[in-house]
């Protein structure tokens, strides 16, 4: 039997958008109202990777997940559960009294209307409300989100992203695009341009967005700074292709190597190019930098 009470939000959370909102400000509220914690469930990786045997680029790690449920909706608590074997072929009614009731201590759960679980998808809200009224456990259902007529979803936001489409993906995410990671040691190329950026390796299930330079915000250092962030495989000055992700935080000094840093993506400044030198390409980042200036001067001078 679970030592605590939890309002619990079911999903699994793939870039906390709009429609994810909408359930987790709704097990806040009931927190709120019965002194239980908020919290959500997600999985540490997405049913189709087992189920359709192929892994799905994910917008965000769970522990990003987890990040953006506390700090944009107060989610006390973000339970993480190994989607394996055994998971994937859990009867729908166990999941319910087993791990919902009784391990978790669930006094009241929250879903989408599309919300599936247990074995093969089996079950559904229509039975999640008969089964969490058998057991004498509150159960919210919350219709689908819509903006500017379009159901919001992360398959679509996945598609935003992937082309780029920043501006227009944070609006159905309701905040910034976050990636994050430990900052590693690169070429240091960007020291002799006098732009040192900071160096992180996605992992490797993670969406990779449009190649490009992005306007952006980092957490880091126990601050919050400005940058210019560069994703791809520079072109202009490594053939490795490997992929990373580079802010050149603006208005910082010092060694932030083994630094983990949150890094938020709000607009596209232009895509991946080859330039014709180093020269060439340290005027452009000095330019990508007063633009991304400007554009969060204007952010501001909006609010």
């Amino acid at each position: 039997m679970a030592e605590k009470q939890r309002v619990i939000a079911l999903g699994f959370f793939d870039g906390v958008h709009l429609g994810h909102g909408a359930l987790l400000r709704r097990a806040r509220e009931v927190a709120d109202q019965t002194g239980a914690l908020a919290c959500a469930v997600t999985f540490d990786h997405h049913p189709r990777d087992l189920t359709r045997g192929e892994p799905t680029p994910l917008i965000n790690t769970h522990q990003e997940r987890a990040t953006i449920m506390e700090r944009y909706y107060g989610i006390d608590e973000v339970l993480v559960l190994p989607f394996d074997r055994s998971m994937m072929q859990m009867p729908w009614r166990e999941f319910a009294t087993h791990i919902l009731s009784e391990q978790m201590g669930a006094i009241h759960v929250v879903a989408g209307h599309d919300y599936h679980f247990g074995y093969k998808g089996e079950g559904n809200v229509d039975r999640l409300r008969e089964i969490c009224a058998e057991m004498g456990i509150g159960c919210s259902i919350i219709p689908a989100v819509e903006l500017e007529g379009i159901t919001v979803s992360s398959t679509y936001i996945r598609q935003l992203i992937a082309y780029g489409e920043m501006e227009r993906a944070c609006r159905y995410l309701g905040h910034p695009h976050l990636m994050t990671g430990t900052v590693v040691h690169g070429k240091q190329l960007g020291r002799t341009l006098g732009t040192p950026t900071a160096n992180l390796v996605l992992p490797s299930n993670i969406l990779v967005p449009a190649f490009g330079v992005y306007a952006t915000r980092v957490r880091v250092a126990g601050g919050t700074y400005l940058a210019v962030t560069n994703v791809g495989v520079r072109p202009t000055v490594d053939d490795s292709r490997q992929v990373t992700v580079e802010p050149w935080i603006l208005d910082f000094e010092g060694d932030l190597y083994g630094q983990y840093m949150e890094v938020e993506f709000y607009t596209r400044l232009r895509g991946e190019k080859k330039f014709d030198g180093l020269d060439a390409l340290r005027r452009e980042i000095l330019r990508n930098a007063d633009q991304t200036r400007d554009y969060f001067a204007q952010r501001e001078a909006q609010v």
